[in-house]
């Protein structure tokens, strides 16, 4: 397989940000608010109102620029509130005024103008008076907006525990399990396949919670907890939605993440709530996704535990197991790393059983096609049999976009159902990427990764114990230049020594072609290189394929830096050994280069008919490596079926073209013109 060099792509937004379900109503009662406080300053500054001080009131006294004033007498003060109208003022200014006199400044305008009114200056002003009591005025223009500010807080963070900005305080200790009953999940057991024995396993609970005396007549107990573990992408959820939909019980579902949070001891109070909202509920069903989030190993981790979730891994312990925890909750699990849960987690009592859900062989691989093609359109010639022997190591998710990228693909060709080659060309997409026609290589660029594709397959086609050739091509998917698609014949589940030697010569392929044509190498055999590594390394380390090294283990345990286990023990075998890996690995790698390059040599004009096809044709299936390297003439083989293919796009618009006349209305015998009245 012949990469590109690696590329950092530039950053792009991730999408806009969902905008929380509170928020509009949020906005609603804020701007109410805002305008309210607004009203009642407005109301306190008098509105359009000019705020006067005594001796600019005194001013406009002297001058008769005052009409009308009305006079407030507070009970509690001794100062008194005018407000008052303009005489003769432009409608563009303000038209009244307010103001505060005090009682002694009063006293001695009204004493002046009881001995002068022609003088005064009260005259040609109408006024009044009338003592009133603002106390509770000033109360309710000082408490209200601050009662109004703590009302919206209590209502969106206190009351409601799920505000627009991300929840109430006094929520935070309650669950966020989401409960469902059986008319809430379509899901059953019917859409679940390739895996059997899984299902056998958990229908036991489902009996149970539907009849539970067929159990406890005999004594017997149902398992308190079930782990699904298995690769992602190969059903474990999609079991767990199976449960939900066949269990006419109560379903609780809840993420493992969803117990942490940044608060110590809130995580386990939202255990302790779902398991008393459960017992409530009993009998009934809690499914936490992904476990591993809160129930990792405790005391662990580079500089010690994580208070806050080892406290809620306690709680789901006693919760689990502990004094006074009852019947009838039925725990159900899922991770894909059931390495780094803690011990007391999967001990009897409490996970009582580990059900292991594995990607599926050809006979589930099969079931599960046969389920998706259910909900398309595929055609005859779509055999689930023989695409489940052409994608071996595909997930039930996987399989599942595989059948969905063949029916978008049979839409954009127009087509009336789903065939052959759309189902092939989705395998290729989802394995190995989109192809990129529109990318010009250059000629001597294309030559080479056609030479390099070339080694690939003559190598894998000449070695034994290797699995054949599905296709090789040199048009770019993904970040592929190139790739030679193998075909495996059955299902492996082990690695003879042979055949890990054969796999070694496959992988230096395309660098050994590239040698030995132009004499020189590039950087497209890095992936190449990386899985001959990987390889070689468990040949020598887990494998005993070095007679030197002998039958021990000297894998190193990845996850035990990171799971606080090795940080400060030593290492557990010397630096010596540690070299003779290195020598051991070396020799193997240098031993596969050799035998391969002494094959491509061998089979040289082999090598280069192959690879002037690929420049040729760019694409070459197995029949066609066969043909070549046989010494046939491919250029028959293709001609045939380049005539087949005409032939069958021929007869496909000669039977659109029937049905479209046995669909045409009946016509008079004018040819379709009816005779019309003079």
């Amino acid at each position: 397989m012949k990469q590109e060099p690696e590329s950092r792509p530039d950053p792009k937004p991730s999408g806009t940000p969902r905008r929380p379900r509170g928020m509009p109503m949020f906005i609603v009662v804020m701007g109410l608010l805002l305008a309210l406080l607004a009203t009642i300053f407005f109301l306190e500054m008098g509105g359009k109102s000019q705020r006067l001080g005594s001796s600019e009131l005194r001013a406009k006294l002297e001058k008769s620029e005052v009409s009308e004033m009305k006079l407030r007498f507070p009970t509690d003060g001794n100062v008194i509130e005018v407000r008052g109208k303009y005489r003769n003022v432009p409608e563009s200014e303000p038209q009244t005024f307010t103001a505060e006199v005090s009682n002694k400044e009063w006293e001695q305008w009204l004493e002046g103008h009881s001995k002068d009114p022609k003088h005064s200056l009260l005259t040609d002003v109408s006024y009044s008076s009338e003592p009133v009591d603002d106390t509770f005025g000033s109360f309710l223009r000082s408490v209200v907006p601050f009662v109004i500010v703590l009302a919206v807080i209590w209502f969106f963070f206190l009351r409601r525990g799920g505000g627009p900005l991300g929840g109430g305080v006094m929520a935070f200790g309650r669950s966020k399990a989401k409960m469902f009953s059986k008319e809430d999940v379509t899901v059953t057991f019917a859409d679940v396949a390739g895996a059997d024995e899984a299902k056998e396993e958990v229908s036991e609970v489902v009996e149970f919670l539907r009849q539970p005396q067929r159990f406890t007549r005999l004594g017997a107990k149902i398992p308190k907890g079930m782990l699904l573990i298995g690769p992602p992408g190969c059903g474990k959820t999609l079991l767990a939605k199976a449960i939900a939909g066949e269990a006419d019980r109560p379903f609780f579902s809840i993420s493992g993440s969803d117990f942490v949070e940044m608060f110590v001891g809130v995580g386990a109070s939202r255990v302790r709530d779902l398991f008393r909202t459960a017992r409530e509920n009993a009998p009934c069903i809690i499914f936490i996704d992904e476990i591993d989030a809160v129930g990792r190993r405790r005391g662990t981790g580079v500089g010690g535990g994580h208070d806050e979730r080892e406290q809620t891994l306690n709680a789901l312990l006693v919760e689990m197991d502990g004094i006074g925890t009852s019947e009838g909750v039925i725990i159900l699990a899922a991770t894909n790393r059931p390495d780094v849960l803690d011990n007391a987690l999967l001990r009897p009592g409490r996970f009582d059983r580990q059900v292991y859900i594995d990607l599926p062989d050809l006979k589930g691989r099969e079931e599960i096609l046969r389920v998706h093609l259910k909900k398309v359109k595929a055609g005859k010639g779509v055999d689930a049999h023989e695409i489940a022997r052409l994608i071996s190591g595909f997930s039930g998710a996987d399989i599942m976009s595989l059948v969905n990228e063949a029916a978008l693909l049979a839409a954009l060709r127009n087509l009336d159902e789903i065939n052959r080659d759309c189902v092939m060309e989705a395998r290729d997409r989802v394995a190995f990427g989109r192809q990129k026609r529109s990318r010009v290589m250059e000629a001597d660029e294309r030559k080479t990764t056609a030479y390099h594709e070339a080694g690939h397959a003559v190598v894998q086609e000449l070695v034994q114990n290797a699995d054949p050739v599905h296709k090789v091509t040199i048009i770019p998917r993904g970040r592929m230049l190139g790739a030679t698609m193998s075909l495996p014949e059955k299902d492996r589940y082990t690695m003879p020594q042979k055949r890990a030697e054969s796999m070694l010569m496959i992988a230096l392929g395309g660098r050994a072609a590239e040698h030995l044509v132009f004499n020189e190498v590039d950087a497209g055999a890095a992936s190449d290189i990386q899985q001959a590594t990987n390889l070689t390394r468990k040949m020598v380390t887990e494998w005993g394929f070095s007679p030197r090294l002998g039958l021990l283990n000297y894998a190193d345990d990845e996850d035990q830096t990171f799971m606080g286990q090795s940080v400060s023990k030593p290492g557990t075998f010397s630096d010596e050994t540690r070299k003779a890996i290195d020598e051991e690995m070396r020799r193997l790698i240098d031993e596969a280069w050799e035998k391969t390059v002494k094959l491509l040599q061998a089979n040289q004009d082999k090598l280069v008919n192959v690879a002037e096809a690929l420049l040729k044709y760019e694409t070459l299936d197995h029949d066609d490596i066969k043909i070549i390297l046989g010494g046939g003439n491919l250029e028959e083989k293709r001609h045939k079926e380049d005539e087949e293919a005409r032939a069958e796009q021929a007869a496909i618009k000669h039977r659109a073209l029937e049905q479209q006349t046995k669909e045409r209305p009946a016509t008079g015998g004018t040819g379709g013109l009816s005779e019309q009245p003079a």
